[in-house]
């Protein structure tokens, strides 16, 4: 008989993975590793922040959601100052766009801006703590409509992790007495709540039609591909708002809001353009971690973003942070670990096979 090999002790695993991450870091040159760490404090600084300013925005004052939706898209030419050099520096010319494809910008351009719309009066009504655990069940829906749409993989790490995040925000809504602002109503609570939760499916839903754009329509997914559709989809999204903002006379309404803002005009103005400025690099660090590294990477960050917006607006904006809480954000932390192992078993296991 053949005698079984012998076992690898917890060292020889460590010890091999080691040498694998070595073998990853020499294999890329440092500016890889430099525009990575970059990219990734875009994701962990600029998306918080965005948060917080939006709802920094309604605490002074701010009363008008289609303004803080008109702030989420209305710096997309920060996008057009990174893509349009990139052509000339990589000698290469923009994917031409047709009927199918300009057509799918204009639905997911719309789809967004909804998004954007419900995710404001989720800001309006929740503390950004809650809101931020909230948003996180997007997740969720991603892999759920992914599952259906686009057939990604659905194993149980994955449906783990559907049932800890849900778990979690169930928590949050029992626990609805304790989380709120003093002048916020048990309707506007409720509406928040609501919201937030739609506008997360949909934006999970948007997160899958976007991969279904890719795989039917583009047929390859690069860095300025990327680009270039968020670019696109932002462009139809600041439009549909604009008209939105311009139909609730929302231009004129900062004139009236900026009066009566707490700090005064420049601090109205200064939460606008901060907003605008933290969202888009948002965007761009989020898209640039997905080029240059993994989605599993842009998923293991925006996991670590939840507890960073969550503490930041309990230190700096004074959010209720009850016990039920904090065990909420412990059980969604869990539940994105769980959809993280479950999305990268498939490099485990080649992994594995390497180590082996």
């Amino acid at each position: 008989m053949d005698e079984a090999p012998p076992s690898k002790s917890l060292w020889q695993y460590i010890s091999a993975y080691w040498t694998m991450l070595c073998e990853m870091y020499y294999n890329k040159p440092i500016s890889h590793w430099i525009l990575l760490f970059l990219s990734s404090m875009g994701m962990l600084v600029p998306f918080p922040a965005s948060s917080l300013l939006s709802r920094l925005y309604f605490a002074n004052g701010g009363k008008s959601k289609w303004i803080i939706s008109w702030v989420s898209v209305a710096g997309w030419p920060m996008i057009a100052i990174v893509l349009i050099p990139s052509y000339f520096f990589l000698k290469v010319f923009p994917t031409p766009l047709d009927l199918k494809l300009t057509l799918s910008y204009v639905v997911l351009g719309f789809l967004s801006a909804a998004d954007n719309l419900m995710y404001a009066y989720a800001y309006a009504y929740l503390p950004a703590s809650t809101a931020a655990l909230l948003a996180s069940t997007s997740l969720v829906f991603s892999a759920l409509f992914g599952y259906v749409l686009v057939k990604n993989t659905m194993n149980l790490s994955i449906i783990n992790s559907i049932v800890i995040i849900t778990a979690a925000m169930t928590i949050i809504a029992l626990d609805s007495s304790s989380d709120r602002y003093g002048y916020i109503t048990d309707r506007q609570y409720i509406i928040g709540f609501v919201w937030d939760i739609l506008g997360s499916a949909l934006h999970g839903l948007i997160f899958a039609l976007s991969e279904l754009i890719f795989v039917k329509l583009l047929g390859k997914r690069s860095f300025l591909v990327v680009l270039e559709q968020q670019l696109m989809v932002s462009l139809f999204a600041f439009i549909f708002t604009t008209i939105g903002l311009v139909m609730s006379n929302g231009f004129h309404g900062m004139k009236s809001e900026a009066s009566t803002f707490k700090g005064g005009e420049n601090a109205y103005y200064s939460v606008i353009i901060w907003g605008i400025i933290t969202f888009q690099l948002g965007v761009l660090g989020a898209t640039a971690v997905v080029f240059l590294s993994s989605t599993v990477l842009a998923g293991v960050l925006n996991a670590v973003r939840v507890p960073i917006t969550s503490i930041a607006a309990v230190i700096l904006l004074h959010d209720p942070m009850s016990g039920f809480k904090i065990l909420s954000l412990i059980i969604t932390f869990w539940g994105f670990g769980s959809y993280i192992y479950g999305s990268y078993s498939p490099a485990k296991k080649e992994a594995q096979r390497t180590i082996s």
